[in-house]
């Protein structure tokens, strides 16, 4: 039996899982490929470190460009990291011929289009299944599964440390710093969490999900990021008397005049199975014009679901390993002249309706003023609350809840409602999705 040798590049969380899943499930993964996964060479920081675990047999160093230069390796496994030396050692890969299986999603939305342009003229596959919510397969459900589809819109939960962070927000009623001290402490978050309370993480990844449900290239630096580190628990308890849940969401979708990228906390109506995924979960949501609507639920994350995913791809790369380039699934889905050069929409242009909780001073005609003042800018309101104040107090919140519109009428409202006397801060401002 043919026998493909792999370069993996990192031994950490996912590194590991995979070196354990291709040793365990050897037989199975044969069956399927047709052929042998083999690791051939394992390169890592500190080569002591997991020399026990690799064994004798398997070539260690720390140098990861002996992956490239080694002509026994057939496949880059690149699960170390980071968008520089990552960047050049897939390039390197590429140019000396050899396919490549990446489980970094922020090396693909950053230089996706340079990788994938460099590996189509050196027809060679580039996998990345894993770099897009883990071991839920959907990059290959939006590539092939759905291909039939004009998709219309991609909704998803894509980032298990916010969606923990909520959970636990809503559950126990906490703020965001004590959510996120307990997210820490239970491993779900870095010690520096940025990339993935700020939603840089959830965008790397909804980029990739644009570009392939919608056959464009990848186009990061036009994505609108908004995290979570400013929500508060009290808009979690007035989201749940209104019938919605709060979640971070990475949000793709098609419009006449171009494509909305974005990822921010939306509410979603409770009753949406979207909304109901809990703990560390990621979920995806997928509308196309001839399916209707599918979701993908799973785990987004960690050493096994994650090196699922990684040789998912190591077994699709064998199976093609010898088929003309042209005759391979594209990376982005579609055939790469017809890519088609559709501009990210600007934040202003948004279109989706609205969560307004308004701190005011509890006087006669503040309601009056703050629904002319939406009135103005064409922004209709679709439900509201009003708090009572508490006993000897004389603020309260008003909740607002608009129709679809476009951001920048709400941005000129806001702004407008802020400089109301009556009004005791900025209006907190979310975004409501129905997925309807």
């Amino acid at each position: 039996m043919k026998v493909i040798k792999v370069g993996l590049l990192g031994m950490g969380t996912v590194g590991s899982g995979v070196f354990e899943v291709l040793k365990n499930n050897a037989a199975e993964i044969s069956r399927r490929a047709g052929c042998t996964i083999q690791i051939g060479r394992v390169v890592v920081r500190d080569p002591e470190e997991v020399r026990t675990l690799v064994g004798p047999d398997i070539p260690l160093s720390s140098d990861p460009f002996d992956i490239v230069n080694d002509p026994a390796i057939d496949v880059l496994v690149e699960v170390m990291g980071g968008t520089t030396l990552a960047r050049d050692v897939v390039l390197a890969a590429i140019a000396k011929g050899k396919q490549v299986v990446t489980a970094n999603k922020a090396l693909l939305a950053v230089h996706g289009n340079e990788i994938f342009a460099r590996a189509r003229e050196a027809g060679v596959m580039v996998a990345f299944e894993a770099a897009v919510a883990g071991g839920i397969p959907i990059v290959k459900a939006l590539r092939e599964g759905l291909s039939a589809n004009r998709v219309q819109m991609v909704a998803g939960i894509i980032n298990g440390t916010t969606n923990f962070i909520l959970s636990e927000m809503r559950d126990k009623g906490i703020s965001f710093d004590v959510a996120l001290a307990e997210a820490q402490r239970l491993g779900y978050a870095e010690a520096d969490p940025t990339f993935d309370i700020e939603g840089i993480d959830a965008a790397h990844k909804a980029t990739l999900l644009a570009s392939i449900a919608f056959g464009v290239p990848v186009q990061f630096d036009g994505a609108y990021i908004e995290g979570i580190s400013k929500l508060a628990a009290e808009d979690f308890t007035y989201a749940d008397q209104l019938g919605y849940r709060i979640k971070l969401l990475g949000i793709a979708r098609r419009r006449a005049e171009g494509i909305e990228l974005r990822v921010h906390p939306t509410l979603i109506p409770a009753r949406r199975l979207l909304a109901n995924v809990e703990g560390a979960m990621n979920a995806v949501w997928v509308k196309g014009d001839a399916v209707g609507e599918t979701l993908y639920y799973g785990p987004g994350a960690g050493k096994l679901p994650t090196a699922s995913a990684v040789v998912a791809d190591l077994v699709d790369v064998a199976r093609q390993i010898e088929v003309a380039p042209e005759s391979r699934v594209p990376y982005l889905a579609f055939q790469q002249d017809q890519l088609q050069q559709v501009p990210v929409l600007p934040a202003a242009e948004m279109e989706t309706a609205y969560y307004l909780r308004i701190p005011v001073r509890d006087e006669p005609g503040v309601l009056a003023d703050i629904t002319r003042i939406m009135a103005d800018e064409g922004v209709s309101i679709d439900a509201m609350l009003q708090r009572q104040p508490s006993e000897g107090a004389n603020t309260t919140d008003i909740i607002l809840m608009t129709h679809r519109t476009v951001e920048k009428c709400i941005d000129i409202a806001s702004r407008h409602i802020e400089a109301l006397p009556s009004v005791t801060a900025a209006p907190v401002r979310l975004r409501v999705e129905a997925l309807d």
